[in-house]
This record gives structure tokens, C-alpha cells and sequence, in this order.
């Protein structure tokens, strides 16, 4: 139940009305630029119980796709498509978990808001890309490559991943509007390689 005068816009309770800020970071530049949009996402128990829900399980690191490109690999119909879900799996971890995310240390809008009640543990890693999303839509792009239905499918469930992102509030847009650019980009690059593979092993 929501208490009167204890809320944010957008509907999150709050533990007390300031914003808290992280050092070097500038208060004003941020809530004018991205901050606004995120308090101004309507926000209800039932959305809340089913981004918790979603995030739990698509996992810390995107196991969801790992898992994915199992079942992918286990048919020989569907292995290449397989393959290149683990390929794309594998370049966001590198690029955007491992690269640059500890070169553009960006904070969280959770990390500068503090005050706003989190429905999940807070994040410790820095905040761009939001590699959730670049998961997500490397292996809906690589699944769509090959299978349009499915594809649309995972395509839909990678919009919804990339939007429980500024739900939760631990991603900015740019964040997510990058990481699906990356995702997406990575995925049909994943797919073509796959294809080079699997061709090359035919020809052996």
C-alpha cells in the first residue's frame, strides 16, 4: 500500500526526500538530464512483481541466453543459430561487462539516487552499457536471423528486459539505448560468423 506525500514521481517510495550524490559527480547536470525521465515511469505492485520476477529470472549475467543457446545446440536444426547466440553472449561479456564498463565509469542512477526504494539488490558495477539489454537483444538479433517468428519472440522479451532496466532504476536510457544498439549489432555479427564456421567445417 502507498503512502500519500511519500513518493517520487513515477509512484517509488522513497526513505527520505533528499537525493544523495556521488563525488565528482554533478546533482544538477544529472537530474537534468536523465534522472526525470526515470521517476516519471508509472510504477504499480503488479509491474513491480513482474520485473522482479523477469530479472530473477534472466539472472545476473543473462544466463537466460546461456541457457537458450543450450537448448539451441542440443537440435542439429538449430545448432548454428546455438552457436551464435554463445558468440554473442561471449562479445557483450567482453566488450561491455569487461571493457567498458570499467573504462566509462559511469554510476547508476541508483548509486546517485540513494534514497530511492530499490525492489532489488543494488548494483555495484558501473552503469554503461547496460549489458542486460546488449544480452538480450545479441541473441533475440541472432534468433531472428534465422528464425523470424522466435526471433519476434525473443525480440519481444529482450524489450521487456531492456525496459525492467529503467524500471528497477539501475540503468539511465542512454544506457540501455546503447546496449541494445550493441546487442543487436553483435548478434547479426554472430550470426554471420557462425555461418562462416559452419560452412568452412562443410567443406573440410
Amino acid at each position: 500500500m502507498r503512502l500519500p506525500g511519500a513518493e517520487k514521481p513515477g509512484g517509488r517510495r522513497q526513505e527520505n526526500g533528499a537525493v544523495r550524490s556521488c563525488p565528482g559527480i554533478s546533482r544538477e547536470r544529472m537530474m537534468k538530464m536523465e534522472l526525470p525521465a526515470l521517476y516519471a515511469i508509472p510504477r504499480t505492485d503488479a509491474l513491480d512483481r513482474f520485473f522482479v520476477t523477469l530479472t530473477k529470472a534472466v539472472g545476473s549475467y543473462g544466463q537466460l541466453w546461456l541457457a537458450v543457446a543450450v537448448v539451441l545446440l542440443i537440435f542439429k536444426k538449430t545448432r548454428r543459430t546455438g552457436v551464435a547466440v554463445l558468440i554473442s553472449y561471449a562479445a557483450v561479456f567482453l566488450f561491455g561487462q569487461l571493457l567498458l564498463k570499467n573504462v566509462i565509469t559511469r554510476p547508476r542512477p541508483c548509486q546517485i539516487d540513494q534514497t530511492f526504494a530499490l525492489l532489488i539488490d543494488r548494483p555495484t558495477s558501473s552503469s554503461f552499457p547496460s549489458t542486460h539489454t546488449a544480452w538480450a537483444f545479441g541473441a533475440a538479433t541472432a534468433i531472428f536471423m534465422e528464425y523470424k517468428k522466435a526471433g519476434a519472440a525473443a525480440l519481444l522479451a529482450a524489450l521487456l528486459i531492456a525496459y525492467s532496466r529503467l524500471y528497477l532504476f539501475v540503468h539511465f536510457p542512454t544506457d540501455v539505448f546503447f546496449g541494445l544498439a550493441m546487442g543487436a549489432a553483435l548478434g547479426a555479427a554472430a550470426d554471420r560468423f557462425s555461418e562462416y564456421l559452419f560452412r568452412k567445417t562443410r567443406e573440410r
